[in-house]
């Protein structure tokens, strides 16, 4: 596939999710599973190329047949990866994931491996591609990255990049208590990495978890540096306060089999519209009810 300059940089974790065939609620009682490639920051990428929105991923992987894999992947779907990593002394990351019969999550652990031992917690900062940035309009990160320190170097290194370029920049902040060694510390440093960014996704939980709040209005008073606040709820939709104008957008009715990935389907949607009609268009209250 011909590869065009990606207009979306997505910085972060790209991983094997490994769903339990069996709605159960313990490793112990899955019988098999079913691997499928994952990471919020590469989801995106997948989603916006598909889209029509040229994206690339700067990830960091094994030198591993699984991390192979997964490039071929994203290559094979058009995402740019010149910025993908390979890390030879630690694998590419695998999730355990649980699902109930109503198809809700719960994400179990990692094969018996500590959170510490795979690539992606790895990421270089002197290994970015930095000439991806001068091209890019957007920069979408996660949150899973702060746990480690050289992958939280080579988010502060991107940001000084996507700064110096005036990105706009995009945190989800996909919260995994499991990714960190010690999840008390991570609310401090999460609440730093929100303040360089343009627009925040935060799931209903997450909001209440960092700003015991969980309306979007007025998290972004509260943060009055932001362009845009997202809060997904399931299935009670989204509401949003972009530009000082808020809004709730109900979710689509459909039959859910499987919740993983879907804020980072929402992500998407949100970011190829931004660039499709600008992010001008924002200040108008019924275009951005219409995304």
């Amino acid at each position: 596939m011909v590869m065009t300059t990606p207009r979306v940089l997505c910085l972060g974790e790209i991983l094997w999710d490994c769903l339990a065939d069996q709605p159960v609620s313990l490793v112990e009682q899955v019988i098999s599973w079913t691997r499928y490639a994952g990471g919020a920051p590469a989801n995106v990428a997948c989603a916006l190329t598909k889209l029509g929105t040229p994206a690339g991923l700067i990830a960091s992987v094994g030198e591993d047949q699984s991390g192979e894999v997964l490039v071929q992947l994203l290559q094979t779907l058009g995402v740019d990866c010149q910025g993908v990593q390979r890390h030879a002394p630690h694998p590419t990351r695998k999730v355990e994931v649980l699902r109930n019969p109503a198809g809700d999550r719960q994400f179990a652990g990692f094969g018996g491996r500590d959170t510490t031992q795979f690539a992606d917690a790895y990421l270089q900062a002197h290994l970015m591609p930095k000439g991806l940035f001068q091209t890019a309009d957007f920069l979408v990160l996660g949150t899973l990255g702060l746990a480690y320190l050289d992958s939280q170097q080579a988010i502060a290194q991107a940001l000084e990049l996507a700064e110096h370029r005036f990105l706009k920049i995009m945190v989800d902040v996909n919260w995994r208590p499991m990714f960190w060694k010690d999840p008390e510390a991570a609310k401090p440093i999460i609440q730093e990495l929100i303040k360089q960014v343009d627009f925040l996704k935060l799931s209903i939980e997450e909001a209440e978890w960092l700003f015991d709040l969980t309306d979007a209005g007025a998290i972004a008073h509260h943060l009055d540096h932001l362009e845009g606040v997202l809060i997904t709820a399931g299935e009670q939709g989204c509401t949003y306060c972009i530009n000082d104008n808020e809004g709730k957008v109900p979710a689509f009715a459909i039959e859910v089999e499987d919740t993983t990935g879907a804020g980072d389907g929402f992500v998407a949607g949100f970011i190829h519209q931004c660039c499709q009609q600008g992010i001008s268009a924002l200040s108008n209250p019924q275009t951005v009810r219409q995304w």
